[in-house]
């Protein structure tokens, strides 16, 4: 048996047409346009190439977008004054500052003072609580496009044994809390490993839904994976380069055998990467509703 593919390709494209009529019903019945704004500190190579790509498709989607690029020597003050500053915008209804940022200035505290209301990318801790007890506006974005690439691929997720490798903030832990909540497209039974667990393989070997985000090139083997087990890879791992100069890409699986053993595999790349901006454009569809009282469909 060689699993199926769930492409995130195609799973993105159909999310993004389905935004793109819902911005536009928004624009003509509403007069409500979704706007987004990107903070860029700095001129970090791969910072400059997400920040343009998440630009490029919320112009697709027919946002109000808007680019802020600022020095890398502006002051930790100034740039919590620019985010007051968008926090006060009603033309904006998502805010989001790219990752990382210059040393001098403290992380944490630019991302709690992003109004909870416009924090699209879901790590403000007044939307972490709120996925915490099953009452999230927003969900994290990556973790939303698996849960998203699950249920549109068929998976039943409702009582199903989940095993999530990785225990980041970003991926692990929200998409263990987005799925064991008694909502559809979750209800499964969710077992978190990380470099504590002992004998991981022993956990793996139970799931029938695999989500693997360990952060390493081929930590999960085929040994590892349960027969017919859906294996979602979130891992890109780059191990060198092609002859035409481009970066060679892995994930965190050992695809090539795993897909020997599961049922349904998500590729590297082509599968998770793909549905995370397409995430965030939907839950700026979803701040920009919330802000004008249009109740979620």
């Amino acid at each position: 048996m060689t699993a199926k593919l769930i492409s995130g390709t195609e799973v993105a494209r159909q999310i993004r047409e389905e935004l793109k009529e819902e911005t536009d019903r928004l624009k003509e019945k509403f007069n409500v346009t979704p706007g987004l704004v990107t903070i860029l500190v700095g001129q970090n190579p791969a910072s400059m190439s997400y920040v343009t790509a998440k630009q490029k498709t919320s112009k697709e989607l027919g946002f109000h977008s808007v680019q802020d690029n600022q020095p890398e020597t502006i002051s930790e003050g100034d740039l919590l004054a620019l985010i007051e500053k968008y926090n006060r915008d009603p033309q904006i209804h998502g805010i989001l500052v790219q990752l990382p940022l210059p040393k001098h200035i403290n992380e944490t505290k630019v991302l709690y003072a992003i109004d909870p209301k416009k924090d699209v990318d879901g790590f403000h801790p007044v939307n972490v609580g709120k996925l915490m007890i099953g009452e999230a506006d927003y969900l994290p974005c990556t973790p939303a496009g698996i849960q998203q690439l699950l249920i549109r691929s068929g998976v039943k997720t409702d009582g199903a044994e989940v095993v999530v490798v990785g225990r980041s903030n970003i991926v692990g832990k929200p998409i263990a809390n987005i799925l064991i909540q008694k909502q559809k497209g979750a209800n499964a039974t969710v077992t978190v490993c990380h470099t504590g667990t002992k004998e991981m393989a022993f956990h793996t070997r139970r799931a029938e839904i695999l989500i693997v985000a360990a952060g390493k090139p081929n930590a999960v083997t085929a040994d590892m994976v349960k027969e017919g087990a859906v294996v979602i890879d979130v891992g890109v791992n780059r191990i060198g380069m092609t002859p035409e100069g481009k970066a060679k890409l892995c994930g965190d699986v050992d695809f090539e055998a795993v897909k020997e053993k599961a049922s349904l595999i998500t590729p590297v790349p082509g599968g998770v990467g793909p549905m995370t901006i397409t995430m965030l454009m939907l839950n700026t569809v979803k701040a920009a509703k919330l802000a004008a009282g249009i109740p979620a469909v």
